[in-house]
């Protein structure tokens, strides 16, 4: 027998208005024998029926273009403005928010690799659990903000992946190039197992990911792209009236592992090329410098195909293991 999820919604999620509250999990520590994690959500049960679209941010918790565009939407949204629903869920791991990290100070969880998670388990396993029984099954439509964090940067792209079902690929892509960043994005990624999005995918809802800036912060452009993008898809999926705000978006693709380059050394990182550098294959688009002598030369590390320098490590320092770069593949405008 499947143990039930101790979660309580503090709103309702199926009535019509505007609602903010928090998903309260009961959690007894050191501090709070009877205490709570709380993870803020808005539902808008619009006054037309209509599709269901889920948005979630702070999935990471250093990245932050998507926590500031749930937060506006959900202060702006009206109700009488809607067709069908919105769940906002600005903070998915509002611990890992809340301390600036990429994954939970309570449990070490990384929100985003432990789908679909466990009722039973530790506190960002619940939350997980809760997602994928209660809350996606609900939606027609995810959509989850990411960007790099405080290790990685990117061009502002948003992201489909290859899908064994053509119709539900076509209606992510769809969605995708609807949002309207100045990238759209075909998607590899390095390990899938335990993603938000593989659980959303699995599910057969349509799905739509970005990643739009990096480095532990938000720059005005990128907040912009990311409010702009989530009014572009409620136009797109029927649940906003209104025109989209056109965007010539250049797709780009991931083809195969070639497009990433990891270091196998450690040291100060030498960038040769920058963010939206179109590079040969074989170039070198950084050097490694090693910390611990003078007088030896840097390590050479060479894009794996020719393309547009889409991402990059971005602290000064590497460790062996790190992603150095990703080269992704021009191929047209959306």
């Amino acid at each position: 027998m499947t143990a039930a999820n101790p979660i309580v919604c503090t709103v309702p999620l199926d009535a019509p208005g505007v609602h903010h509250g928090q998903l309260r999990l009961p959690y007894s520590r050191d501090d709070s024998a009877w205490g709570s994690v709380l993870t803020p959500i808005t539902v808008i049960g619009g006054a037309a029926p209509g599709p269901t679209v889920l948005v979630t941010g702070g999935n990471h918790g250093d990245e932050y273009e998507g926590p500031l565009a749930v937060l506006e939407a959900a202060a702006t949204l009206r109700a009488d403005a809607l067709r069908g629903r919105v769940i906002l869920v600005p903070f998915l791991n509002a611990a890992a928010v809340r301390a600036g990290r990429r994954t939970s100070p309570i449990d070490g969880a990384n929100m985003n690799r432990i789908f679909p998670g466990r009722p039973d388990g530790t506190p960002s396993q619940k939350i997980a659990d809760y997602l994928a029984r209660v809350l996606i099954p609900m939606a027609d439509v995810v959509l989850d903000f990411h960007s790099g964090g405080k290790t990685l940067d990117f061009l502002p792209f948003a992201a489909g992946h290859i899908l064994p079902d053509k119709a539900q690929e076509a209606a992510c892509m769809a969605a995708v190039r609807a949002f309207g960043a100045p990238y759209a994005m075909q998607m590899l990624e390095i390990d899938a197992v335990g993603m938000l999005d593989t659980e959303v995918e699995a599910q057969g809802k349509v799905f739509v990911t970005t990643e739009l800036g990096g480095g532990g912060t938000a720059r005005a452009e990128t907040v912009r792209i990311a409010r702009r993008g989530l009014r572009n898809l409620l136009i797109h999926v029927g649940v906003l009236e209104g025109a989209p705000e056109a965007v010539d978006s250049a797709m780009l693709d991931m083809p195969d592992a070639d497009c990433f380059v990891f270091a196998g050394d450690a040291g100060m990182l030498d960038p040769v090329a920058d963010l939206g550098d179109r590079v040969a294959a074989g170039q070198v688009i950084a050097r490694i410098w090693p910390l611990d002598r003078t007088g030896a030369a840097p390590v050479d590390y060479r894009a794996g195909r020719a393309g547009l320098l889409t991402a990059r490590h971005f602290p000064g320092l590497v460790q062996a293991g790190d992603c150095l770069a990703v080269v992704a593949v021009e191929v047209g405008q959306g």
